[in-house]
């Protein structure tokens, strides 16, 4: 069992300050696996002047030299890739699958960054003006514990990058992780400073990060209701913010979709990291002349997927993180039964044999309409809504019908008469007739699936402000 102590603050580790003690349990065992003490104000207020100190010098580097250093970062994640991917298992459950690909994205996601540098305009003439472009200073990153590693590489890159330091809170639940970047961090030989990490709560770490007038800008990945006050809690202080929030995203698949490609397309992008993804595909849009095919493959589909422990390699839907959010995916599931909607397959309860853990049925709703709740409400979970449409601009006008755009999927044999639907859905990203995995295009939402653009030049160019000299 592993009992965690300390942060990594001005590059070191140094012992919390903050005693509050939290438990990290295996999802799918519900066995304690672990403890973590958990930072306070006084903890993130250290790591805060010891990144504001580190900018000072940081700041003034080319972009060479922050090249090199991001190659340093890479290579001590990379070392670490068996570890990585054990620890992701381990504490929130993820499928080894899933696992994997994400420890090699993060990996991806640096070195994209890296790569990346040469197409930021860092200084150029306009007119008679010239226009160079500076880092905002101390950066504050919150991060999920749906894909920490990712999260955490990807922010971290972007703002070494643009020339800024970093204060990351990371989720609580995912301390072991956590502690294994901490190492991969100390080992990487940075200058002091410039990536902190504290381990602790939202309301008290991340408070402290968004009000605190030392940090320039947040960049937040999780719900939407705990973005929208992390905006106004920055808005004191002006503070730039990146904020990628939840989808509810549709996958509309097309007269035309062959459904040997389209019904895995359905599955990885609906299921994927156990539907506990923002952007999942969620709402499945078919046309009403294919609904009794299209559903009947789906069932046998859906039926076909193992649900089971995550370090098995054939597992496609591991645990739910929490007996929380266990409870959170069974309330929704029951909501959906009330407001008349027919499970295809799947439904409440445990599946056979996983009790013990925070196992969910993958479950598939029909005679969905897009005004219920299941349909409307991010559930981050393995469950999935049909809803039929009559022609295709209903279908486009069931998937803009959302408070969220974070992502869409098209299913369709015409790729061009796909991309112009693709083109009409009011999303920061749609994916056609396969997952995208485009770490150098941008990637963020539109509505209330947030504010700014991470990845690549886009996400580097986030951390940076123009100045003018003419």
């Amino acid at each position: 069992m592993k009992h965690i102590t300390q942060h990594y603050i001005g590059g070191k580790f140094v012992d919390s300050v903050g005693q509050e003690k939290f438990e990290l349990v295996n999802p799918a065992t519900n066995m304690l696996i672990g403890t973590v003490l958990l930072g306070n104000e006084e903890d993130t207020r250290h790591a805060i002047a010891a990144a504001k100190a580190a900018f000072k010098t940081y700041s003034l580097t080319t972009p060479a030299d922050r090249a090199v250093y991001l190659q340093r970062f890479h290579d001590a994640v990379a070392a670490r890739t068996n570890e990585h991917v054990q620890a992701l298992v381990e504490e929130y459950g993820g499928p080894q699958q899933m696992a994997q690909f994400l420890v090699k994205a993060s990996c991806d996601a640096i070195l994209s960054v890296k790569e990346s540098l040469k197409d930021v305009p860092f200084k150029k003439m306009v007119g008679q003006a010239e226009v160079s472009l500076h880092p905002v200073g101390v950066a504050g990153h919150i991060t999920p514990w749906n894909a920490n590693i990712m999260y955490f590489c990807n922010k971290t890159a972007a703002a070494l990058a643009a020339g800024c330091t970093v204060v990351t809170k990371p989720s609580e639940m995912s301390a072991l992780q956590t502690q294994i970047l901490m190492e991969c961090v100390d080992a990487a030989g940075l200058p002091a400073g410039l990536i902190n990490i504290v381990n602790g709560r939202g309301d008290v770490v991340g408070v402290e990060l968004t009000t605190n007038p030392d940090v320039a800008k947040i960049s937040f990945t999780g719900s939407t209701a705990v973005g929208k006050s992390i905006a106004a809690r920055g808005a004191d202080t002006l503070k730039r913010v990146t904020l990628e929030l939840g989808g509810k995203s549709a996958h509309i698949v097309l007269e035309d979709a062959d459904l040997n490609k389209a019904l895995p397309f359905i599955l990885q992008s609906g299921f994927m990291n156990s539907g506990q993804a923002c952007i999942a595909g969620t709402r499945i849009l078919v046309p009403e002349s294919r609904y009794d095919e299209i559903t009947t493959a789906l069932k046998q589909a859906v039926e076909q997927l193992k649900v089971g422990l995550p370090q098995e390699s054939d597992t496609a839907v591991g645990p739910m993180v929490s007996r929380t959010q266990y409870k959170r995916v069974q309330g929704y599931i029951n909501a959906g039964i009330e407001e008349g909607a027919e499970i295809l397959t799947g439904g409440p309860g445990y599946p056979a044999g996983l009790t013990e853990g925070n196992f969910v049925k993958p479950t598939v709703f029909v005679n969905v309409t897009n005004d219920m709740t299941i349909a409307r409400e991010e559930i981050f979970g393995p469950v999935l809504c049909v809803i039929s449409y009559r022609n295709e601009q209903e279908a486009i006008d069931i998937a803009n019908d959302s408070p969220y755009g974070l992502a869409g999927y098209v299913s369709g044999e015409d790729v061009a008469r796909a991309k112009k639907v693709a083109e009409q859905m009011q999303t920061g990203a749609v994916s056609i007739n396969a997952f995208g995995h485009t770490p150098f295009a941008p990637f963020g939402g539109m509505k209330q699936s947030g504010i700014g653009r991470e990845n690549g030049a886009y996400g580097i160019q986030s951390y940076l402000e123009y100045k003018t000299i003419a």
